[in-house]
């Protein structure tokens, strides 16, 4: 316990004010910031993180802190410190991760977690239904992390599961939503330049002119 107060301390005793006021506009003034940029956000946590590597239980008390805390640089602790214990989540902590992308989202913390949940499905692939579900979702940031969960998985991307995530968001006027169709089917692009021609091709009419753009970026 006292090694997460030191931390917080740390990160409370190394506030500059007017990066501060510039990381909150960047975010469109959401949320407050401390100011504490990322190389020294990471040096902050390394020797916390290095610890609890060893204890190998993911400690969701400290993310609860983290992402409690209304600096927004230590939803980005929290974050961190799960890649950092990722081989160590299962899906029974996958309805927890829900409830982080539900509380102060924002693409920031999205694009986050969307790969620690992308892990966790690679890894157990029952979690895939689940992501399923997500891409109907009244939220829109459960539906991009279903679109975008798979993000860098190239040849061992589930084409199936891509299309069918994809498909349930055809119509959305959401720009997060079809920017990340984009993001999606751009970055599989580099594995299988092809297979994502063919999906524009066969999908173009239904497909927002923003995801066309980013999917066709390197074809």
């Amino acid at each position: 316990m006292m090694e997460r107060i030191h931390l917080i301390d740390d990160f409370l005793n190394n506030k500059d004010e007017q990066q501060s006021l510039r990381m909150s506009a960047y975010m469109r003034n959401q949320f407050l910031f401390l100011g504490i940029p990322t190389p020294l956000r990471k040096k902050l946590c390394k020797e916390y993180f290095k610890t609890a590597k060893k204890v190998k239980i993911v400690d969701w008390e400290f993310i609860k802190i983290c992402w409690d805390n209304p600096y927004r640089e230590l939803q980005y602790v929290a974050i961190d410190y799960l890649v950092a214990m990722q081989n160590f989540l299962t899906p029974q902590d996958v309805p927890k991760i829900k409830e982080l992308a539900l509380k102060k989202p924002w693409w920031d913390t999205i694009d986050g977690l969307d790969k620690l949940i992308g892990n966790i499905a690679f890894l157990n692939p029952e979690v895939n239904d689940v992501l399923i579900d997500w891409s109907t979702d009244e939220s829109m940031w459960l539906r991009r992390i279903a679109i975008d969960h798979q993000l860098l998985r190239k040849d061992k991307t589930n084409t199936e599961l891509l299309e069918k995530i994809i498909i349930n968001n055809f119509g959305s006027h959401e720009f997060f939503i079809n920017k990340a169709i984009g993001w999606s089917l751009r970055d599989y692009s580099k594995t299988n330049p092809k297979w994502v021609s063919c999906f524009i091709e066969k999908y173009y009419t239904q497909l927002a002119p923003l995801s066309i753009k980013e999917a066709s970026k390197y074809i």
